[in-house]
């Protein structure tokens, strides 16, 4: 048989026990994979209280939900399924009403960003209907979820999650373990993701908060400096239809960055449908259409909306629906 070790002196156990339990305890402690490593950070890099970040994240909770959402985004579906989502009579009329409504700020904030106005209500309106919609999860469980139980995306998830536990207070539409926004943690009428706020967001009423949920100046306005420092060119063109002829060569982009002069899209087989400048900086994108393929040439200001989402389709559905409040805006001047 084995031969058993002499009992040891019982104070002598008790303190290896103890220290056993302290060893264990942060493990204990965790409610979810990695919270201690990225508690430690944002204290460590904000001198934040480790107990009440602990407090924060320990009532968040992991949603199956939020998984399967964002297992299924819209921008899967063909141009032909994806555009009626977003380009509808009801959306046009409500945008075109919201801009009406509040014309002087819409237009005083695209002026004071250059950014055209019919854009900045165009992009609360794909991303919110005008704020009807603004998301129903808890923005710290999407972040949780997505950040520590998603592991295709949990380098970019996981960041937001940190940045949302950095930002001050005064960043925020409310206590942090009250926002709500939608299953990928965007926030607002703008639908911003924390390092937005962080990067972009604009006190644009001047009372000391970053508002994004309640505070229409904030809202248009951060929506208008998105674009500004993402580089968008005042006047200057979205898309434009393209026809291409029988022999025109196929073109494969990586992504909307304007890449050639337009002229060289021509030498290649596509005419544009309209008058445009032969040395525009250009882009194509070929869509999936009710009637076959279009194509599209991008440009600058295209490719500026694909950093608020990097879909072409999602750049395409702001681009024609700011197009169609424009001209509802218009019909409206000239029936006064």
């Amino acid at each position: 048989m084995p031969v058993i070790p002499a009992l040891r002196p019982l104070r002598f156990l008790a303190a290896l026990s103890l220290c056993w339990i302290g060893a264990l305890a942060p493990a204990m402690a965790a409610t979810h994979p990695g919270q201690a490593e990225l508690v430690n950070e944002v204290a460590r890099e904000t001198g934040k209280d480790p107990q009440a970040l602990n407090a924060l994240l320990d009532g968040a909770k992991m949603r199956q939900s939020i998984l399967d959402a964002i297992s299924r985004p819209a921008e899967g579906k063909p141009w032909k399924d994806y555009r009626p989502i977003f380009i509808t009579d009801q959306r046009i009329n409500a945008g075109v009403a919201f801009y009406l409504a509040h014309r002087d700020l819409v237009e005083r904030i695209g002026r004071q960003y250059g950014v055209a106005p019919e854009y900045i209500v165009a992009i609360i309106g794909v991303e919110t209907s005008y704020g009807r919609n603004t998301g129903k999860y808890k923005v710290l469980d999407a972040l949780v979820t997505l950040g520590l139980y998603y592991p295709p995306r949990a380098t970019f998830f996981r960041s937001e999650l940190k940045t949302l536990l950095e930002l001050p207070d005064n960043h925020l539409a409310g206590p942090l373990d009250t926002l709500t926004g939608s299953y990928a943690g965007a926030q607002g009428w703008g639908q911003f993701m924390p390092s937005s706020i962080r990067d972009y967001g604009v006190d644009a009423d001047g009372d000391g908060h970053i508002d994004l949920q309640d505070s229409l100046p904030d809202i248009l306005a951060s929506v208008a400096n998105y674009f500004a420092k993402h580089g968008w060119v005042s006047g200057g063109p979205v898309a434009a239809r393209a026809q291409p002829d029988a022999a025109a060569k196929p073109i494969t982009v990586k992504d909307a960055t304007p890449q050639w002069p337009l002229e060289q899209f021509e030498a290649w087989g596509y005419a544009p449908l309209q008058a445009l400048n032969p040395g525009q900086p250009t882009s194509l994108q070929k869509l999936e259409g009710v009637n076959g393929p279009e194509y599209w040439f991008t440009f600058q200001n295209f490719y500026v909306i694909t950093r608020y989402n990097r879909s072409p389709l999602y750049a395409m559905a702001v681009n024609q629906l700011a197009q169609a409040i424009a001209a509802g805006v218009g019909q409206a001047d000239a029936a006064r």
